[in-house]
Parts: structure tokens; sequence; C-alpha cells
């Protein structure tokens, strides 16, 4: 692997899962330290996510993640209801039983990491039951774009899922599951939808 697409990769990893909260500068100076290379895979990797929304880059130069307004969390979070109900629409006559058995794991996961208050081990384990679902639908386009929503939230989910008071996975996650269990597409959507909306909720409320 290049070393500017290593660097890019984790940076990216780090960023959607929140890793990194919100308004905190990056140096390319640094990033070189980080992972031990030039200025110019720091540079290339760098340009790579501010393409994608992932790091902001101001007037005079300086580079963070991106801090995001009311509105433009909204937005975001409406990218996703139109996107994802269509994602899980598409991976529902694909959800044997196995893959249901492995959410069901997954979502015990995410409660043990909300029990623990861990808002970065919520983000990766939440992100990582809805991509199980979506690989599913085999539209590998439509699954870029949410993924380039959620790497743009993720410093943000970071700082605000931080204070959640939360003690058990989103009730939604039960109803998704329960949906791909009978086959019954509208009530997959409706769930997801709603799953998105309380997402929302929590950021802006």
């Amino acid at each position: 692997m290049l070393a500017h697409d290593r660097v890019y990769r984790t940076l990216r990893v780090q960023i959607m899962h929140g890793e990194l909260e919100p308004g905190i500068s990056l140096t390319l100076r640094g990033i070189g330290k980080q992972f031990g290379v030039s200025m110019t895979p720091a540079r290339e990797a760098v340009r790579r996510l501010v393409a994608e929304g992932a790091l902001s880059l101001s007037a005079s130069g300086r580079v963070s993640t991106p801090d995001l307004s009311n509105e433009r969390i909204e937005e975001l979070a409406s990218v996703r209801a139109l996107l994802e109900p269509e994602l899980a629409s598409r991976a529902l006559p694909r959800a044997h039983i196995a893959l249901i058995e492995r959410l069901s794991a997954i979502n015990s996961t995410v409660s043990e990491v909300v029990a623990k208050g861990d808002a970065v081990g919520y983000i990766r384990t939440n992100l990582e039951f809805h991509r199980t679902i979506y690989l599913r639908a085999q539209a590998p386009a439509m699954l870029a774009m949410a993924e380039t929503v959620w790497l743009q939230l993720g410093p943000t989910m970071r700082k605000l899922y931080g204070r959640m008071q939360r003690t058990e996975a989103p009730f939604q996650h039960r109803a998704i599951l329960t949906a791909l269990r009978a086959g019954d597409e509208q009530g997959l959507k409706a769930a997801i939808r709603n799953d998105v909306a309380g997402g929302l909720r929590m950021l802006v409320g």
C-alpha cells in the first residue's frame, strides 16, 4: 500500500469513528510524524479527505476536523434518511439467517459499549451494524455515498454522543432485526428512517 493511501485510510477511519473531536487542527508536519511519512504523502491524504468533507480547509490554509452547525447536521441526516432505507430494502432479499445472527451479535456489542460510556466504541459498532446490512444490497455507489455522510458526521457524533444518557443499544435496532426476520420491507425501511431520526434528535436536541 502506498504511503499516502495508508495515511488516508487510517485517518478516514479515525474521523468516521469519532476518534477526533470537531474543530481540532491538523498539520502536515504532525500527520507526517504520526505516520512516519514525509510531507508529500501527508499532503495527498489531507487533500483527499478535504475533498470528501472529512476535513475543512480555511482560506488561511488551516486544516481541521469539521464543526457542523445544526442546519448541516439536519442536511446530512436527511441524506441518510433517503439513502439508507433504500440500501436496506435492496439488502432484504439477501438477509439470510447467518446475517441476522451476525447483526444480533453486533447489537449486543453496541449495548456493551454503551454501558461502558464508550462514545467511540458506540459510533464504531453502530456503523458496523448498519454497514453489515447495507453490504448485502450490492449497491457500492450508494454505500460509498452513505459512508461519506458518516465520515462528515464522525467528529460531531463523538462530541455529542459523548454526553448521551443511553444505557442500551438504540431501540430501533431491534425493530430492524424484527423486520429482517419477517421479510417486512416497509417495516424495515420505517425502522431505518426512525433510527436515523432518533440519531438526529440526539445530535441537535
